[in-house]
C-alpha cells in the first residue's frame, strides 16, 4: 500500500510538471487583457485569443509553444506578430507598455512581436530580463526613442529584428556584446552617427541590414572581420569615404548593397573576386569606374546595379560572362556604342540603361526573351523602328523608350504584351494615324506618347485600366470622341499642343476620377460647359490658347479639388513617366479669351 501511495504522488507530480506553470499563465492572461482593453473600441484586433482562458493549459494555446527540457514544462516561444489588422489600425491601439507582463516569462527563447503598430519606447530593462532569448523580432511597429545599451545583455540572441520603427540616436556600442548574433536588422529607423566598431565582434553574423537610416562617416574597415557575412545592406544612408578594401575578406558574401550614400573613390575591382557574390548594388553614390581595369569575375552574379557610377565607353564586355544574370542596371552613366547582341541573347528579366549615350538599332532578338519584364532605355540615342516582334516579350510589364530617335509606326504586336503596365514612347519621331488596339491589355495604366508625330483622331481603343494618358505635342486632329468616357479610371489626360477642334463636350464630366485635364493650345471653340464642375477630383485644368468664348461658369466654385493642396502622394504621381511627370506641379487654372464673371 505504501508503494502505491508513493507511485500516486509521483504520478501527480509528473502530471502537474507537464502543465503550463501558473505564473506563466497569469502573465499571458495579463497580456491578453491589456490587448483586449486597448482594442475594445476598434476593429483592429485580428487574433481572437479564444483559446487563452483560465481553465486550459496555456501550452495548448494558439501562438504559445512550450518545452520540457528537464521534466518541468515551461513557455519558451510566443508568436505574437500581426495581432493588429492594419486595415483598421487606430493610432492609439497598442502601447509598448502592454509588453510588461511578458517580461516575467524568463524562460522565453523566441518572441515574435512584428507588425503590431506598437507605440512608445522600447523598455530595455524589461527585455534585459529575458536573458534566454535567441530570437526577438519587433519589426514594423512604431517604437521610438533610443535603443538602450541594455540590449547588449541579451547575449544569447541569434536574431534581432527592429526593422521599420522610429528609433533614433546612435547604434549602441553594447550591441557588440551579442556575439552569437547571426541576423541584425535595424533598417528603416532614424539612427545616426557612425557604425560602431564593436560590430566587428559579431563573428557569427550572416546578415547585417542598416538600410534607410541617417548613418554617416566611413564604412569601418573592420567590417572585413565579419567572415561569415552573407548579406550586407547599408543603402540609403549618408556614409562617406571609399568602399573599404577589407570587404574582399568577406569570402561568404552573397549580397552587397551600398546604394544611395555619399561614397567616393574608385569601385574596387576586387569585389568581383568574391566567388559567392550574387548581387551588387552601388547606385547613386559619387563613385567612379576604371574602364581600363581588367575584370575577370570569379563570381556569378544574379543582379548588377551600378547606376550613376561614372562608367564610360561601351557596355563592359565582361558582363557577358555572367550567365546567371537576371537584373542589369547601368543607367545614368556615360555609356556609348550600340546595344550589344550578346546582351540581347542573355534573356535578362530587367534591363535599365536609361540616361546614357547608346545608339543604333534595338536587336529584335531582345524581345524573344521569355523573361524580360522591364526594359528602360529612355534618354539615349537609339534610332530606327521598334522591332515588329516586340509582342513576343510576353512578360514585359514596363517599357520606357522615351527620349530617343525611334521612327516609324508603333508595331501592332505590342498589344500582345498583356502584362504591360507602363508604356513610355515619348519624345521620339514615331508616326501613324492609328495605334495598336490596347483594349485587351487589362493592366496597362500609363501611356505616354507625347512629343511624336502621331496624327489622326484621338485614340480610344485603349486599356480600360488607363489612368494616365499623355498625348501632347503631336498632330492629332478632329473632335474629342465620346468613347473617351469608356476610360472610367482616367486620372490624367494631357492632349496639349495638337489640332483638336470642335466644342468642349459635356460628357467629359463623366470622367469622375479625373485630376488633371490639359487641352492647352488646340482649336477648341464655343463655351466651357458648366458640367465640368462635376469633376470634384479635378486639381489642374488648362484650356489656354484655344478659341473658347463666354463666361467661366459660376459652378466652377464647386471644384473643391482645386482648393486643396496638391497631394504629391496622389496615385498618379507615384509613377515616373519621364519629363511629363506632374510631380510638384502647382495647382492652377488658365483661360484665354474668357470673361471672368
Amino acid at each position: 500500500m505504501a508503494k502505491l501511495n508513493v507511485l500516486l504522488v509521483l504520478l501527480i507530480l509528473f502530471t502537474s510538471s507537464l502543465c503550463c506553470p501558473e505564473d506563466k499563465k497569469k502573465a499571458l492572461l495579463q497580456f491578453k487583457a491589456s490587448v483586449i482593453n486597448a482594442t475594445a473600441s476598434s476593429k483592429s484586433l485580428r487574433f481572437t485569443f479564444e483559446t487563452w482562458n483560465f481553465s486550459s493549459d496555456c501550452c495548448n494555446w494558439d501562438r504559445v509553444n512550450c518545452s520540457s527540457p528537464f521534466g518541468a514544462r515551461t513557455v519558451i516561444a510566443l508568436d505574437l506578430g500581426s495581432l493588429v489588422n492594419v486595415q483598421f489600425w487606430d493610432s492609439k491601439v497598442l502601447s509598448s507598455t502592454i509588453l510588461t507582463p511578458l517580461f516575467h516569462i524568463r524562460s522565453l527563447m523566441h518572441l515574435e512581436l512584428s507588425s503590431n503598430w506598437l507605440q512608445g519606447e522600447l523598455p530595455g530593462d524589461g527585455f534585459a530580463n529575458l536573458s534566454k532569448l535567441v530570437y526577438l523580432d519587433i519589426s514594423f511597429n512604431s517604437i521610438h526613442g533610443i535603443l538602450s545599451g541594455e540590449v547588449g545583455s541579451l547575449s544569447s540572441l541569434r536574431v534581432l529584428g527592429l526593422y521599420g520603427n522610429s528609433l533614433v540616436g546612435n547604434i549602441p556600442k553594447e550591441i557588440g556584446n551579442m556575439t552569437k548574433l547571426q541576423e541584425l536588422s535595424l533598417g528603416y529607423n532614424n539612427f545616426f552617427g557612425e557604425i560602431p566598431s564593436s560590430i566587428s565582434y559579431l563573428k557569427e553574423l550572416k546578415m547585417l541590414s542598416l538600410i534607410n537610416n541617417s548613418l554617416s562617416m566611413q564604412i569601418p574597415s573592420h567590417i572585413g572581420n565579419l567572415s561569415n557575412l552573407k548579406d550586407l545592406t547599408l543603402s540609403f544612408n549618408q556614409l562617406t569615404g571609399r568602399i573599404p578594401s577589407s570587404i574582399q575578406k568577406l569570402t561568404e558574401l552573397e549580397s552587397l548593397n551600398l546604394e544611395n550614400n555619399l561614397l567616393t573613390g574608385e569601385i574596387p575591382s576586387v569585389l568581383f573576386n568574391i566567388k559567392g557574390l550574387k548581387d551588387i548594388a552601388l547606385n547613386w553614390n559619387d563613385l567612379t569606374w576604371n574602364k581600363n581595369a581588367k575584370i575577370v569575375p570569379k563570381c556569378m552574379l544574379v543582379g548588377l546595379s551600378m547606376n550613376s557610377c561614372g562608367i564610360s565607353g561601351e557596355i563592359p564586355n565582361w558582363i557577358s560572362t555572367q550567365k546567371t544574370l537576371e537584373f542589369l542596371e547601368l543607367g545614368e552613366n556615360q555609356l556609348e556604342g550600340i546595344f550589344p547582341q550578346w546582351l540581347a541573347e542573355m534573356k535578362l528579366t530587367i534591363i535599365i540603361l536609361s540616361g546614357n549615350n547608346l545608339t543604333g538599332f534595338l536587336p529584335p532578338l531582345l524581345f524573344n526573351s521569355p523573361s524580360l519584364s522591364m526594359l528602360l532605355l529612355y534618354q539615349n540615342n537609339f534610332y530606327g523602328e521598334i522591332p515588329d516582334n516586340i509582342g513576343n516579350a510576353s512578360q514585359l510589364g514596363f517599357l520606357m523608350l522615351g527620349r530617343n530617335n525611334f521612327s516609324g509606326k508603333v508595331p501592332e504586336s505590342i498589344s500582345n504584351n498583356y502584362k504591360l503596365m507602363l508604356l513610355d514612347l515619348s519624345n521620339n519621331k514615331l508616326s501613324g494615324q492609328t495605334l495598336p488596339d490596347f483594349r485587351s491589355n487589362e493592366l496597362l495604366e500609363i501611356i505616354d506618347l507625347s512629343s511624336n508625330e502621331f496624327s489622326g483622331e484621338i485614340p480610344t481603343n485603349l486599356s480600360p485600366a488607363t489612368r494616365i494618358l499623355v498625348l501632347g505635342k503631336n498632330k492629332f486632329f478632329g473632335s474629342l470622341s465620346r468613347n473617351l468616357i469608356m476610360l472610367s479610371n482616367l486620372e490624367y489626360l494631357d492632349i496639349h499642343d495638337n489640332k483638336i477642334a470642335g466644342e468642349l463636350p459635356d460628357y467629359l464630366s463623366q470622367l469622375s476620377n479625373l485630376e488633371i485635364l490639359n487641352l492647352r493650345n488646340n482649336s477648341l471653340q464655343g463655351s466651357v460647359p458648366s458640367s465640368i464642375s462635376n469633376l470634384r477630383s479635378l486639381r489642374i485644368l488648362d484650356l489656354s490658347s484655344n478659341y473658347l468664348v463666354g463666361e467661366i461658369p459660376t459652378m466652377f466654385g464647386n471644384l473643391v479639388g482645386m482648393i486643396e493642396k496638391l497631394n504629391k502622394s496622389s496615385s498618379f504621381l507615384s509613377f515616373s513617366i519621364g519629363a511629363n511627370t506632374p510631380a510638384g506641379t502647382s495647382v492652377s487654372i488658365r483661360f484665354n479669351d474668357l470673361v471672368v464673371n
